[in-house]
């Protein structure tokens, strides 16, 4: 094609005399002629031997190597949260707890003939008790009207309750001051011949008074508790129980 070019552009140029004219003849083919409308024959035969020049074949080349990886591009939107999955194997086993207080089935007696309960399986332990009989001095008073005495803890010929059954106890009292001479009266609540709580009551005017209080004790199997005057007198009142003592079982160890 280039040797065709050559040969062509002479012949072209020497036709021409003046400006040239130019044709588009086909792709990229241009043909010169001065002010003649018609080509003459040479560029007739140069266009013949440019149009016999086969097209430049073309022919794809091996495949490039692959560019670099681009940059990520933004998070996307969470996505929605898919079905549960399926239920896990059971845990392992934990560890044994304390053991609690035993518990019993039905009503029962202890060996001393307190009654169980029947729902929580511990003794039934209370008392209240009245005093018929005055009482003078520095002596136990011993309250001999018995309304409850459920375990039979507490005995009216000594005045005294003895515990069986160890654990946490309430016990309260309330004793009447015989009035009358100006006198005042002491009244204390023992555990096993220690005062664990006292009470007084002054005739001031010549009138009756009060004594009282009341105690949160921890006793052991064998302790013994009872309330004793320190002094002064103590009015019985028949069957009025106007002096009082009572006590019953908390918490049992």
């Amino acid at each position: 094609m280039v040797l065709a070019l050559i040969i062509a552009i002479p012949l072209l140029v020497q036709t021409s005399k003046t400006d040239a004219h130019y044709e588009m003849m086909g792709t990229c083919r241009m043909i010169c002629d001065p002010y003649n409308p018609k080509p003459s024959a040479t560029a007739l035969e140069a266009m013949q031997d440019l149009s016999a020049i086969p097209s430049p074949t073309f022919v794809q080349g091996t495949k490039g190597e692959p560019g670099r990886p681009g940059k990520p591009g933004p998070r996307g939107p969470p996505g929605e949260p898919g079905p549960p999955g399926p239920r896990g194997p059971p845990g392992d086993r934990g560890d044994s707890g304390k053991a609690g207080h035993p518990r019993v089935m039905g009503t029962a007696r202890t060996e001393t003939g307190a009654e169980m309960s029947p729902a929580i399986g511990v003794a039934k332990i209370a008392f209240y008790v009245g005093l018929k009989n005055p009482h003078e001095g520095y002596e136990v008073l011993r309250f001999d009207d018995v309304v409850t005495n459920l375990g039979n803890h507490y005995d009216p010929t000594t005045g005294k309750f003895t515990c069986q059954v160890s654990g946490i106890y309430y016990f309260t009292y309330h004793v009447l001051m015989r009035g009358g001479d100006g006198t005042s009266m002491w009244a204390d609540l023992c555990k096993n011949g220690q005062v664990r709580a006292s009470a007084i009551a002054q005739d001031a005017d010549q009138n009756y008074d009060y004594a009282s209080n009341s105690v949160v004790l921890h006793l052991d199997s064998g302790d013994e508790i009872y309330v004793k005057l320190d002094g002064g007198k103590a009015h019985g009142g028949n069957n009025n129980k106007y002096s009082t003592f009572s006590g019953f079982l908390l918490y049992p160890d």
